[in-house]
């Protein structure tokens, strides 16, 4: 397991932040993740003009790391230049428990330096992931 550097994490998210394109909500959002293997993977909202099209940092982010093939993550940072610390949405929380650990780290920062850290689990408590599949009964539909 890698050590988390939580600097080059933030770091990396403002960087992501300052290429969102967010020219509907002008909420620039950036994301870090840090893989099982230590690599450091960024995204960026990418917003649409149909609304629905709309890309969440984090799905991105999580997207380039497994084009990359990675698939186990250890801790990831979202970045907004907003007074309030603003966690992942609904959907990225479930994209989050396909390839996180219920107790792996998910922080927030903001421009102004505060940070605020929770678990996958404390996000998303009971997540559908893929052990519910896994242990399903598949039933007969004839």
């Amino acid at each position: 397991m890698t050590e988390i550097n939580w600097a080059a994490l933030q770091t990396a998210a403002k960087d992501a932040a300052a290429q969102a394109y967010a020219p509907y909500s002008q909420f620039p959002v950036g994301v870090a993740i840090l893989a099982e293997n230590g690599q450091i993977f960024t995204g960026c909202n990418v917003e649409n003009a149909s609304y629905g099209g709309t890309v969440c940092a984090e799905r991105n982010a999580i997207a380039a790391a497994v084009v990359a093939g990675q698939r186990k993550f250890q801790a990831l940072m979202v970045y907004t230049p907003q007074e309030k610390l603003t966690p992942p949405c609904g959907i990225c929380r479930q994209v989050i428990a396909e390839f996180y650990l219920p107790d792996s780290p998910i922080a927030s920062c903001n421009h102004l330096g505060q940070q605020q850290s929770w678990t996958l689990q404390q996000l998303l408590p009971d997540a559908f992931t893929p052990t519910y599949l896994a242990a399903s009964n598949k039933v007969n539909q004839e």
